[in-house]
């Protein structure tokens, strides 16, 4: 087959030329949705000066003819890369350049997180100021525009007035309480429950204002007593309303009818949760609470080296043409006799990949307990001189006494190399930084604490708010569901949270209805009597 052929995909040389401007489009297609896959919603445009593999079209790739600058550590350049390389002659005066697209739409993504995550604390506040002003407003107006025509109606009003402010301002904590809590995240549609009482009190706020409007303001009516009564039937009817809140938003999904399975794409980890009735949205911004509290750190170096390790394997497997054109006769004998030796023996090495693996994990196993004795004993005997100076800084003056920080600073040389062995052979390295380190150990030395309580954050992965949030933060996840995420949580339901280097897979399994009965055990039939029978010698 011709070589070229091969490289342009068509089965003659004619057609090639005509055709580069639609390859060159197809695969700028198919870089873009690579990237698109990885991170659903978000475009990814390179910048002039990052170089791609899928994509030959950049301002900084060298036009034909002249030298490619050498790249290390990447793959060799296709022969006939030239050909398929689109060289930009003239620019519009209307075009812009990558870096401003790329900033406009970073600008335009800000702002609208910013709104969307604001948005909802701003109509809390408005429909609760418009709550709270409007009895305030009921009793004032009538004092304002006819206060001579206002019948007296002396404590009965006073005693509503008190009535009006202990509930209002009851009201207002509750309010504050419940809406106006800062917002944990920023979810993709607006919460049901939340729409449906918002526009519930505004309803019931505009039909008090349209009553008061008519029966009210335009006949101005005199007996203050029926305004103030009015006055307190609107905020006993808000009470309620804020009562069926707390019912709809907080009671009702305290129950447990869900057992929720969150399984992490690429170490297997999972965990099961039980929820009660929620949206889609609300459980998953609740599995992804219970991730950064449960879930170990997510680490890549351990899958780095399960893909060493195959990538190893699959080195030793070799593929040789037996049929190769212009060989001879004996040639393709002796040359189909060691191909079949080679995959016999690759075979051979194929059956015994177990064996290479077990004792792989066996070694590894052996090199982090060795690591993990060195640091225990290095670790101790850090703590036992401490201790020992302790107790001579006790008769020292105070102005030879060391410093928390610093007594932890002399300390950690001791220790630093058996802990910096111990964190690569695990590969847990990336963890923990030496600052954290040193503050970890003061922060154990300040409260005297043991050796075993130091070594606990490092021997064995904790959660993964237990590290810096820049080893674990993400900058958004992508919920992925066949429902709508407005619809609450269904027997068998599944859906898919998606970040940059990972996924959670969640199974939703409705819990079984429970029949349990009682079975009644008669107090008498437990009795018996022990008849004891001496026999003696005598």
């Amino acid at each position: 087959m011709d070589t070229e052929s091969t490289h342009s995909g068509y089965s003659s040389r004619s057609g090639r030329s005509n055709r580069h401007g639609d390859r060159s489009r197809e695969r700028h297609k198919a870089s873009s949705s690579k990237d698109s896959n990885r991170s659903e919603r978000s475009v990814v445009i390179n910048p002039p000066d990052t170089s791609s593999q899928d994509s030959p079209v950049h301002n900084g790739e060298p036009l034909p003819g002249e030298p490619a600058p050498a790249e290390n550590g990447d793959e060799a350049q296709d022969d006939n890369w030239a050909e398929t390389t689109t060289a930009v002659t003239g620019t519009s005066e209307l075009s812009i350049s990558q870096e401003e697209v790329v900033g406009l739409g970073k600008e335009i993504q800000d702002r609208t997180r910013n709104v969307r995550r604001y948005l909802p604390l701003a109509v809390g506040l408005c429909v609760g100021l418009l709550v709270l002003a409007t009895p305030l407003v009921f009793l004032l107006l009538p004092a304002v525009m006819w206060p001579d025509r206002l019948q007296a109606c002396g404590a009965a009003c006073e005693g509503l007035f008190l009535s009006i402010s202990f509930k209002l301002l009851i009201l207002m904590v509750a309010i504050w309480a419940l809406f106006l809590r800062p917002g944990r995240a920023c979810l993709p549609r607006v919460c049901v429950y939340r729409a449906f009482l918002t526009t519930l009190t505004l309803l019931l706020t505009m039909s008090y204002w349209l009553f008061y409007g008519v029966r009210i303001l335009d006949a101005q009516d005199e007996d203050y007593y029926g305004i103030a009564q009015f006055a307190v039937s609107l905020v006993d009817s808000q009470l309620f309303v804020h009562y069926l809140a707390v019912v709809l938003l907080e009671l009702r999904q305290l129950q447990p009818c869900y057992s929720v399975c969150v399984i992490r794409s690429t170490d297997g980890e999972t965990r099961h949760y039980n929820m009660g009735q929620l949206s889609i949205q609300r459980a998953a911004l609740s599995i992804l609470e219970y991730y950064y509290r449960d879930f170990p750190l997510h680490n890549p170096s351990i899958l780095s080296a399960a893909k060493h390790r195959a990538a190893k394997h699959l080195a030793g497997l070799k593929v040789y043409n037996v049929d190769a054109p212009g060989s001879t006769a004996a040639a393709q004998t002796s040359n189909g006799n060691q191909s079949r030796a080679m995959v016999a023996a690759a075979a051979k090495r194929k059956d015994s990949a177990h064996n290479e693996l077990y004792y792989e994990e066996a070694d590894y196993e052996r090199r982090v307990r060795k690591r993990r004795a060195r640091l225990v004993v290095a670790v101790e005997e850090a703590f036992t001189h401490v201790r020992r100076m302790t107790k001579e800084d006790e008769n020292a003056p105070p102005s030879d006494i060391m410093d928390v920080r610093e007594a932890a600073l002399a300390v950690f040389p001791s220790m630093a190399r058996s802990l910096q062995k111990y964190l690569r052979t695990t590969r847990r390295q990336h963890c923990h930084s030496m600052e954290s380190i040193q503050k970890h150990l003061a922060f154990c030395l300040v409260n005297n604490m043991s050796p075993k309580a130091f070594l606990e954050a490092y021997l064995s992965p904790g959660p993964t708010l237990q590290y810096g949030s820049e080893r674990w933060m993400a900058d958004q996840w992508t919920l992925v569901s066949e429902a709508s995420v407005t619809s609450g949580l269904k027997d068998g339901a599944e859906f898919l949270l998606k970040c940059l280097d990972f996924s959670l897979a969640v199974v939703v399994k409705g819990i079984p209805y429970i029949r349990l009965s009682e079975e009644y055990v008669d107090p008498k039939s437990h009795k018996f009597i022990l008849l004891l029978q001496s026999e003696t010698s005598v």
